[in-house]
């Protein structure tokens, strides 16, 4: 067996002896204390190095200069993972493998879409750019796939998040992320239980089976597992996975699922915040949570929010207006459905002085209660007074006559619909159903982004918070590191397609990298252009200059 190479290694400035190089697992860097080093756990921390004797394979050159997983290895630092769990290791027992391959390995399992983690680690040994990207050599033993689940449960979903909050700070620092224009949506992500595992009873039993499940869980399960169940429908619960609510949307009938809410900046689509919840839990209802989380990661406060009508309630347009935000989302009360034949609110006319209501048969509607839930104003006429109305049959069909309501910040929801009807607003719109489309697209069809891979809220969480990481490198690496050659703006001439002269630009989503121009060689696009240059070319008398001048 060859020797390993030795190393000195330094406690308090004094010599203490030889390690092998490859293990580290006892000793951090001491930030804090600069030329110190800690004697802490036993977390492995990987060295890598050249193999002594495969004289015919060597990695570094059999991975091409322009592999993506190079260009990831160059700006992403994996390493910072070793600090922020080095708190979870022990000072006993056998040594881990190293954070930062972990969560390499975990960073490729979504960044190829693999099916499992079995398939990952089978995978690896045939795969030369991973096994360069891990920083392992052709014959290093490749761990089991249970270190991983075994890692998520140990650092729980407080590192991954701040793989994320690393990749939108490098976005921020590149300049591409502007700030001032935040786009929200949320997307339903099917739950990795079946619609079997449902089970309905009543409110009392749904209580008393969660309480159970919580209890046994909280004694086989680690700590990062206990904080889990959260009561969402208090008469059904899945019994594999009771963090899912129950959803039915798409003529799919009722099935398990989580609700994902995003929010990506206008500039290029750079995702900013994230949050995970139960699938019953309303898109809407979390709009406020994702603004507070874009501003905490940017440390910028959007001047506008964009986001379709399920977003434009009274609560969230009042709570931009409070921060002063302009409200570019889409009315939901205009979305909501006439009833035919009824007068609509609009023909009911608001006296401001009186605080009243005139029906179009010049009555008066005056204030009646106060809806603390809705924060409405309830106002009706008097009694008797709709009984004995002659259009009666146009206003209502309730037997106690008609009601209008109208908000205790009405004049602010004035304002505020006046901006979502605006032209602005609708421009808005339309780019933020490309944009955020596009990402949800990009993370389904790239990352497995619409089906959950493990059970339970949290881990949902940490495979939200890697898609996303994955979507921001992506971004950061198509606009500064692989330097995409600059979109080719072209005059067509008239005809070219059929119609008159236009510019055809090629510009892609912010998600899709720009290949190279020489990938273009036989690729349509580049026909087109060389076509066009043929055709707007000048001709020239000029003769040709002969070779070598």
């Amino acid at each position: 067996m060859p020797l390993q190479p030795f190393g000195l290694f330094m406690v308090g400035g004094v010599k203490k002896g030889l390690l092998p190089k490859s293990h580290f697992s006892g000793f951090i860097l001491n930030e804090s204390r600069p030329g110190r080093i800690n004697v802490l756990i036993m977390m492995g921390v990987h060295q890598p190095q050249a193999e002594l004797f495969s004289y015919q394979v060597n990695l570094e050159r059999r991975v091409r200069p322009d592999h993506p997983l190079r260009q990831v290895a160059k700006a992403i630092d994996f390493t910072f993972v070793r600090a922020e769990v080095a708190a979870r290791y022990g000072r006993k027992g056998n040594e881990s493998v190293d954070p930062a391959i972990l969560m390499k390995m975990m960073f490729l399992l979504f960044y190829d879409d693999v099916a499992s983690e079995r398939e990952l680690m089978s995978i690896i040994p045939e795969r030369l750019d991973y096994l360069w990207f891990l920083g392992y050599g052709l014959d290093d033993e490749i761990p089991n796939h249970s270190v991983l689940s075994k890692a998520r449960r140990r650092w729980g979903k407080a590192v991954f998040e701040r793989l994320f909050i690393r990749t939108i700070e490098q976005c921020a620092a590149a300049g591409l992320i502007s700030g001032d224009k935040l786009h929200v949506d949320g997307s339903l992500i099917s739950a990795h239980a079946s619609k079997d595992s449902v089970v309905k009873s009543c409110p009392e039993l749904i209580a008393a089976y969660a309480a159970a499940y919580g209890a046994t869980e909280k004694k086989l399960s680690d700590p990062a597992d206990r904080p889990c169940y959260q009561p969402v429908n208090d008469r059904m619960i899945s019994t594999t996975d009771p963090d899912a609510g129950l959803v039915s949307k798409g003529g799919l009938g009722s099935h398990p699922a989580y609700h994902h809410h995003r929010a990506i900046d206008d500039a290029q689509g750079v995702i900013t915040a994230v949050e995970s919840t139960s699938g019953s839990i309303a898109e809407n209802k979390k709009l406020m949570d994702l603004v507070a989380q874009h501003e905490q990661n940017t440390h910028c406060q959007p001047k506008v929010v964009v986001a379709d009508h399920k977003y434009g309630t009274a609560e969230n347009y009042v709570a931009c207006q409070e921060k002063g935000i302009v409200t570019h989302l889409g009315d939901a009360k205009a979305k909501a459905g006439k009833v035919e034949g009824i007068f609509p609110e609009s023909q009911f006319k608001y006296q401001s002085k009186e605080d009243t209501f005139l029906c179009p048969a010049a009555k008066t509607l005056k204030r009646r209660r106060f809806i603390k839930r809705q924060g409405v104003w309830e106002y009706a006429a008097a009694k008797g007074v709709c009984t004995q109305c002659a259009l009666r049959a146009q206003c209502t069909r309730s037997k106690t006559g008609r009601t209008l309501s109208r908000h205790e910040h009405a004049e602010i929801l004035e304002q505020c619909r006046a901006q979502a009807h605006s032209a602005a607003a609708k421009r808005d719109r339309g780019r933020r159903q490309y944009l955020l489309e596009g990402s949800f697209a990009d993370a389904a069809n790239n990352h497995g982004f619409k089906r959950s891979r493990w059970r339970r809220l949290w881990r949902q969480q940490i495979q939200d918070y890697l898609i996303a990481a994955i979507q921001n490198i992506r971004i950061l690496l198509a606009r500064t590191i692989l330097k995409p050659a600059a979109s080719a703006i072209i005059a067509l001439p008239k005809g070219f397609f059929g119609q008159k002269s236009r510019l055809l630009a090629f510009c892609q989503h912010p998600i899709v990298y720009r290949r190279p121009a020489e990938q273009y060689r036989n690729s349509t696009r580049l026909k087109i252009y060389e076509r066009s240059r043929s055709i707007r070319a000048p001709a020239t008398d000029k003769p040709d200059k002969p070779n070598g001048t």
